[in-house]
């Protein structure tokens, strides 16, 4: 099938039919789907429903149980620390960020520890859901080694994202998500979907030479953003995903590209809740002035507009929930090829295609 543009509901139901196919819940099928989509409508394919083919070979090999049952293994008040048995990162996830939440608000503050979990899509998508909930959410997370540490040869050092979001005042949520990693291993993942060339910049091959190639990134060595300060923020996430939860670390976490192996990726997410710290009308009215003094400096060379963190993806899902996401032909290709192996159609056939897409 050519590329398309769906819209993104179709598109979420059909990502949890397959789901309900191989084994998830029906209501833990459409967390996982919104989670994957939101990311696409976000311009964040790299996090997409690309990865639902990732996730559906886990499922299959038995790495990643399909029915998710946590175990609470420390219930503290202010803090918990959750087993997610090998289960869904998404649900695992959203039961964190939630009783984060609920902690915060009973306590000012909310930790939850996770560990044994699996890959939970794009940060961002779950600390927005704690700055909707009226918190600061940090969530962090280690993964599969991507990058040597600072001075080394080897893979050892997870891109090992993180998130902060809060609540912008008058504007929406202000995100911050990145990975450790001078771009996320994803969007290597992407570009090779699309048939693209990468930036020199991104990543080493196996010998050790600045490559443009996909493959040859993937198969060779992330290089760190900014030098030794993301590698060292990076082996700090790891101490905070996975020493501190009782997860694993470093080597010992295998990513979701990954078919039959399972992750042992940890996370911690933090809630503070504004209130009890500030009020939620003050903290409102310092972000609307700080939001808008960051947006009022003059303008540089060709820049048009100056973005706070996350104004680019609100503006971008209110277009997608508008217009439909895009996903190129190799993604659609292997989305309907899912569908096809468990009865699940694809949502538009080529001639609705050709109707719907600009």
């Amino acid at each position: 099938m050519p590329d398309q543009t769906v819209p993104m509901d179709a598109l979420a139901r059909f990502g949890a039919a397959v789901l309900i196919e191989h084994g998830l819940p029906e209501a833990d099928a459409m967390l996982v789907a919104d989670s994957l989509v939101v990311a696409d409508a976000w311009g964040h394919p790299s996090h997409g429903m690309l990865r639902l083919d990732w996730y559906v070979a886990r499922l299959r090999s038995g790495a990643m149980s399909p029915v998710t049952a946590v175990e609470f293994v420390v219930d503290a008040g202010a803090l918990a620390v959750i087993d997610g048995h090998d289960g869904v990162g998404q649900v695992i996830t959203d039961i964190a960020c939630a009783q984060a939440v609920a902690r915060a608000q009973s306590h000012g503050v909310g930790v939850v520890a996770v560990r044994n979990s699996n890959h939970f899509g794009t940060a961002a998508y779950w600390t927005r859901r704690m700055a909707e909930a009226g918190c600061v959410g940090i969530l962090t997370t280690n993964g599969s080694p991507a990058m040597a540490p600072w001075g080394g040869r080897e893979k050892t050092v997870g891109a090992n994202p993180w998130s902060i979001a809060t609540p912008g005042g008058d504007r929406g949520v202000v995100v911050l998500d990145i990975a450790n990693t001078g771009v996320a291993r994803g969007k290597i993942y992407s570009a090779l979907q699309k048939g693209e060339e990468i930036p020199d910049t991104w990543a080493i091959d196996s010998e050790g030479a600045p490559t443009t190639d996909p493959k040859s990134a993937i198969d060779g060595i992330l290089l760190p953003m900014a030098g030794h300060k993301g590698y060292g923020i990076s082996f700090m996430m790891d101490v905070l995903s996975g020493v501190l939860t009782g997860s694993s670390y470093a080597t010992g976490v295998a990513g979701p590209y990954v078919p039959d192996q399972r992750s042992g990726c940890g996370h911690l997410a933090i809630a503070i809740d504004i209130e009890a710290v500030i009020g939620r009308d003050a903290f409102n009215e310092r972000m609307n002035d700080l939001i808008a003094l960051t947006k009022s400096v003059p303008l540089a060379a060709n820049v048009d507009e100056i973005f706070f963190p996350g104004e680019l993806e609100n503006r971008a899902e209110r277009r997608g929930r508008e217009s439909g996401v895009w996903l190129p032909a190799k993604t659609v290709d292997e989305l309907t090829a899912h569908g096809e192996a468990v009865g699940v159609a694809w949502p538009y056939t080529e001639e609705e295609v050709a109707r719907s897409t600009p």
